[in-house]
């Protein structure tokens, strides 16, 4: 698939299965990545991935950090069915790759560069998958802003998810999207009349 084709017609799969990339493709995927825009030479991002085992562990997180919050804020426990919904969202994908942006002090590069950055490795990250027949869908939400998430990932104090990237291989076919052109959503500055 030649590069224009891939940008054109990148799509997000919500249904994935397996396989999931792994060896060479895996190594290559996050090559892509690399090649982010990254003012300074921060690589202001790290990687991690889940799979396997690791989704129940991160179902269970989930589900700990959101009955704690119940809990501070004086609300019923969460129910069986809850519990469930929550545990089997890790599960739609046998690959999660955590996006984290890992800010770096700079005086000419500020946070919102290196989120950024961050934002555009990961979006290589899912042209990458899809270039090599695989597919995948960034997932945010609650968990990924929540700083009980960040501390059961790990993250240091000056790191913070920008996304939860589901990979695997596609489950039926892709959503159809909206064609656009140009005049949707670009215009000249300053405006001619």
């Amino acid at each position: 698939m030649d590069a224009l084709t891939l940008l054109h017609t990148r799509n997000s799969a919500p249904k994935l299965k397996e396989p999931a990339p792994e060896g060479d493709v895996l190594e290559d995927i996050f090559q892509a990545a690399l090649r982010a825009p990254d003012h300074a030479r921060l690589r202001p991002w790290r990687f991690l991935t889940i799979a396997g085992n690791a989704r129940d562990q991160l179902g269970k997180l989930f589900v700990d950090v959101e009955q704690q919050h119940r809990q501070q804020q004086g609300k019923e426990a969460m129910t069986a069915e809850e519990i469930d919904k929550m545990l089997a969202k890790p599960l739609r994908a046998p690959l999660i790759i955590v996006a984290v942006a890992s800010i770096k002090e700079h005086p000419k590069v500020p946070e919102i560069e290196q989120i950024i950055s961050t934002g555009c490795a990961a979006h290589s990250i899912l042209l990458a998958a899809q270039a090599q027949g695989y597919a995948g869908i960034w997932r945010t939400g609650g968990v990924a802003y929540d700083s009980l998430v960040k501390q059961g990932l790990g993250l240091a104090d000056n790191e913070q998810v920008v996304g939860f990237l589901y990979i695997g291989t596609i489950q039926g076919a892709f959503k159809p999207l909206p064609e656009m052109g140009k005049a949707d959503f670009c215009q000249s500055w300053p405006d001619s009349q």
